[in-house]
């Protein structure tokens, strides 16, 4: 998915800049092999489908087979089911449930309950994401069946009397209605609910962040890939950042996506500093994408994301501007001459290592029953996401988003530290 830094980059890098702070340490997951482990709880996943380097391949495979899915050390969890949405021909959880004795649940009460009248599991893995699913004619959103995951799991919490943890992978849904109702219906029930991407714990160059309290000014982030899918990465990344400005969390005023001309008309009206796109493009990897030299200019099908924050701090997400091919974000802050850039990186292979953090923070989760950073980080980015890609299909109209008034506090769990590893080779 994102080329991963080499290490000459790596070492290149400001640890210790002015204004950054390194890793935080708030949160104690166990990070280490040599930490003693803790009892393995049962869980159950519901995924959509179930193939190689699928998400539920690279999130549920390492609860069954360990963190480099090689059969070394994994998470203190043991999968007992696994409801899977569609079966296709390269299906690999019918096998995996014969090697590792789980259920092949038929129904996500099933998987949740092993056929008995109570809850058989002590969390839930919801993985939305792959399969054949239609598509709003629109906005062309993917229609995954996150709120039926959902939904379906909360009915069987109601008919049990009990809640576990529930992770939901990437963003709540494409449906800003149905992403505020699971993330209502969590807080309504008290059900430890996280969501989100792996872009927030993934490596970083340099391997820092910004101190919260920062006095925020303006964010732009890079993004590449489908508007949707990635789009959701880069705005995770830069909302990772933005949400530790000074007095927190509050939401977004309004959301507009331009195209062609209405970039610069946007630069020209103050709404992105060439400034600071320019910090962010210098802080990607350069050749671009490996291989060839950066192009001069923007690529002509570039679509900005404008957001405004109700505070009054403005963002852009730039997707699809031909600059790079990996996920970067820069942040101007209030006295500081240079701002904070970042790059980040996973790793770009099997076991692609950076579904190992996310999954660490859901573990936590599952074993604390407290999330490891909020819900509400992805509530948000869902609803900015669902209002920029209906603004591009209502021909760029800005929309203004009451809706997204969303307030929450950062928290500082830790990121992946140092380089990625190079994929495991092909065997």
């Amino acid at each position: 998915m994102i080329h991963p830094l080499t290490r000459r980059r790596f070492l290149q890098s400001s640890l210790g800049s002015a204004g950054l702070a390194l890793c935080g340490e708030h949160f104690s997951p166990r990070l280490f092999a040599d930490e003693k482990p803790r009892e393995k709880l049962p869980i159950a996943a519901v995924v959509t489908v179930y193939h190689r380097n699928s998400h539920a391949d690279v999130i549920v495979g390492k609860v069954l087979e360990g963190w480099k899915q090689d059969g070394g050390l994994g998470p203190d969890l043991k999968l007992v089911s696994m409801y899977v949405d569609q079966i296709g021909d390269n299906d690999l959880s019918v096998a995996l449930a014969k090697k590792h004795g789980f259920v092949m649940a038929k129904s996500i009460h099933e998987a949740l309950t092993l056929g008995k009248d109570s809850l058989a599991v002590a969390g839930v893995l919801n993985v939305g994401e792959h399969g054949n699913y239609p598509t709003v004619p629109e906005t062309q959103q993917i229609l995954f069946p996150r709120r039926r995951f959902f939904d379906e799991v909360v009915t069987t919490f109601r008919k049990c009397q009990k809640v576990v943890p529930v992770f939901n992978d990437k963003h709540l849904s494409c449906a800003w209605k149905d992403a505020k109702h699971m993330a209502d219906t969590a807080r309504e029930l008290r059900i430890p609910f996280m969501a989100g991407s792996s872009v927030p714990v993934m490596w970083r160059s340099p391997s820092a962040t910004i101190p919260i309290g920062s006095e925020v000014t303006e964010a732009i982030a890079l993004g590449y890939g489908p508007l949707e899918a990635y789009g959701f990465h880069s705005l995770e990344g830069m909302q990772c950042l933005m949400e530790r400005r000074k007095g927190g969390e509050t939401g977004v005023k309004s959301v507009q996506s331009v195209t062609g001309d209405g970039i610069w008309q946007a630069e020209k009206d103050g709404r992105w500093s060439r400034a600071l796109f320019n910090a962010v493009v210098d802080a990607s990897p350069t050749p671009y994408a490996g291989k060839v030299p950066r192009p001069k200019e923007m690529a002509k099908d570039a679509v900005f994301y404008l957001i405004e924050y109700r505070d009054g701090t403005k963002a852009t997400i730039a997707m699809g501007t031909g600059f790079t091919h990996e996920f970067s974000c820069a942040v101007a802050i209030r006295g500081q001459e240079k701002p904070f850039a970042l790059t980040f990186a996973a790793q770009d292979g099997p076991p692609f290592a950076h579904f190992e953090h996310l999954l660490r923070a859901v573990e936590h989760m599952m074993h604390t029953g407290q999330p490891a950073y909020p819900v509400e980080r992805t509530l948000l980015t869902t609803g900015i996401l669902d209002a920029a890609l209906h603004s591009l299909a209502e021909k760029n109209r800005r929309l203004e988003t009451p809706e997204l008034a969303v307030a929450y506090e950062p928290v500082d769990w830790p990121f992946a530290k140092g380089i990625p590893d190079p994929p495991r080779a092909a065997s």
